[in-house]
């Protein structure tokens, strides 16, 4: 079996190979004829005992002549990563199992006489002959039992160049990486020819240089390992660390549009994120942000989006009790048997939690509230005006039992949260860009401000199907409570449905991954972008992203910016970049944005 043609570029055998030769420029005008041959062929080919030269490139094959004792998995990728121009082939020829343990006899024999020889004459056991009869001893009993079975081997790599010094520093680093793991590499002296043709995609192996391997060191030899992350659509997450190579990708080409970002402050989680946002919103997608911090505010002004303040003195108000129009596959009775759902689940975080006979209390009053309204299963919900949390409670005080929910309640519709919930909305979400900030909100009310405002955007995305992506920065605060966690998670898994990404970014590692909506997330998002960790979570971040040692000291001791990038099944490490007019508009960085205004301010004065 042969694997050919696996590099950076494929070079094409010329028509020489096959013994023909090549056409002259004359005759092919004579001819009047352009053959495929004729344009593939290099325009002279020389060779000579190492080298092969085809046109303006410089071509060496080698061959691998050497194999440690034990070959360590993905040992050829440094190899296959390599941003060089080569070709390589992996020629498997099967041995007869009966043949290979006949030889195996005799040489175990012979072995073993030595050491006997040895022990005779009172010498010192050899280390060596003792390693190589246990090696041989295992390795026969394995192919008796049909657990291995053995291979002739050949591996051969063609390296090009422009010219002979550029190709010394090919084979020099090509050897340095290799003999470093104890295999070494020959030229193919006098046979380059032969190595080349073997090398080309003909499948025949003309070298015949191999070495007797096992299933289970063959198996290491795999060489579709690369770290290439590219798709031929979709955005610049950044660049591939191993080999400068871009790291594009599509989220929504995927099998979910859910993506999540896990590192500590001010690995650049944010500055990534905003740069995903800007270069998203060029491909014709609406993006949602819930902002805590209030980071996203320049960049919803430089984009012409809108910007709401949500807090306890904002004119921007959000009315949970609002009911979205039903879409062409829903009925009015699902649209209303889920919002009351979603707002039993605000009450209990509103209320700090409820007793089962408050739940049936809460639950029967919201839907004697929709009905004082004249909502119900068969209303049309185009021109309705919906209650108010103040109907709620007028509601809910005409019912026996509710004496506790009454007086938990009362901070919400006559205390000093009044101005927050209890009220009619007043937002427009109808731009390509939409942040909704809670810095100003209380702590003790972010929860419940992130559930409100994650219900109202839920409630728009099911109304209009469009590509959406909705960021959830410091998404830990909706892990403090069962019922956000829940409803965020609930978007997680429906989103696709309705064209809907969800990007969660977190930096509280410990209570996103401790919560089992957190860690379902994490599953159910098919990006994940991990960039520089803390040691005192680096543990949990390695178990659950089942990342290697090697990996776990990279996101240790990353930079800004760097980090580990998954999409599906496929990983590499990666450094995010920008250009200086997207840095301008989506730095994090206070210094950048003091200078920033201070370059305003210049502008403004020197504009009087």
């Amino acid at each position: 079996m042969g694997l050919f043609g696996f590099g950076k570029k494929k070079t094409t055998v010329s028509n020489v190979e096959h013994g023909i030769m090549p056409v002259l420029p004359a005759e092919i005008y004579e001819a009047a004829t352009l053959e495929l041959q004729d344009v593939i062929a290099p325009s002279a080919l020389k060779v000579e005992s190492k080298t092969i030269s085809l046109g303006d490139k410089i071509a060496r094959t080698f061959f691998v002549i050497s194999y440690p004792r034990f070959l360590t998995d993905n040992w050829f990728s440094p190899i296959i990563n390599l941003d060089k121009i080569f070709d390589v082939s992996i020629f498997i020829h099967p041995i007869e199992t009966s043949k290979i343990l006949r030889d195996f006899q005799k040489k175990v024999a012979e072995v073993q006489s030595q050491i006997q020889a040895r022990d005779a004459k009172g010498l010192v056991r050899d280390p060596m002959l003792d390693t190589a009869f246990n090696d041989l001893e295992q390795l026969r009993d394995n192919l008796q039992t049909a657990q291995e079975k053995m291979f002739d081997v050949g591996l051969y790599i063609t390296i090009y160049a422009d010219n002979d010094t550029e190709l010394f520093k090919a084979e020099n680093e090509i050897k340095s990486i290799l003999e470093a793991k104890l295999v070494y590499l020959k030229p193919a002296l006098f046979q380059q020819e032969e190595a080349f043709k073997s090398v080309a995609p003909l499948g025949t192996d003309l070298l015949s240089v191999n070495q007797k391997l096992n299933s289970a060191p063959l198996s290491s030899l795999f060489p579709f390992v690369s770290f290439d992350l590219t798709s031929d659509k979709g955005i610049l997450y950044g660049v591939n660390r191993h080999n400068s190579s871009l790291v594009i990708f599509d989220r929504f080409s995927l099998e979910n549009y859910n993506s999540v970002i896990i590192a500590t402050s001010g690995s650049g989680k944010s500055f990534a994120t905003k740069l995903e946002i800007l270069r998203t919103l060029m491909f014709d997608t609406e993006v949602i942000v819930i902002d805590p911090e209030r980071e996203y505010e320049y960049l919803a002004e430089a984009v012409g989006g809108r910007y709401f303040n949500i807090s306890l003195s904002s004119e921007h108000h959000i009315n949970p009790f609002d009911l979205p129009i039903p879409r062409e596959d829903e009925t009015a009775t699902d649209v209303l048997r889920s919002n009351t759902i979603a707002l039993v689940g605000l009450f209990r975080i509103m209320l700090g939690g409820l007793t089962p006979e408050e739940d049936a209390i809460v639950d029967r009053a919201i839907t004697e509230t929709y009905a004082v309204k004249d909502i119900t299963a068969d209303s049309d919900f185009t021109n309705i005006e919906p209650p108010l949390l103040s109907d709620f409670e007028m509601v809910l005080a005409g019912m026996s039992g509710s004496e506790s929910i009454l007086q938990r309640l009362s901070k919400y519709t006559k205390g000093s949260w009044a101005t927050f919930i209890n009220q009619p909305s007043n937002i427009d979400i109808n731009r390509k860009m939409v942040v909704f900030s809670i810095r100003d909100m209380e702590d003790d009310l972010k929860p419940i401000a992130m559930y409100i405002v994650t219900h109202y955007i839920w409630n728009a995305v099911r109304k209009v199907l469009k590509k959406r992506l909705l960021v959830v920065d410091e998404a830990w605060v909706m892990m403090k409570s069962e019922d956000t966690a829940s409803f965020l998670y609930s978007i997680a898994k429906r989103g696709r449905k309705y064209y809907l990404g969800l990007a969660t970014i977190t930096q509280n590692v410990d209570d996103f991954m401790k919560n089992q909506y957190g860690v379902a997330i994490v599953t159910n998002s098919s990006l994940q972008l991990l960039l520089k960790q803390s040691p005192s979570t680096i543990d949990v971040v390695q178990k659950t992203f089942n990342l290697t040692d090697e990996e776990k000291y990279l996101l240790l001791e990353s930079g800004v910016g760097e980090g580990i990038f998954f999409a599906g099944l496929k990983h590499v490490a990666i450094k995010v970049i920008a250009s200086y007019t997207e840095e301008q508009i989506v730095t994090s960085d206070p210094s950048q944005l003091l200078a920033i205004k201070k370059a305003k301010a210049d502008l403004e004065t020197a504009g009087k």
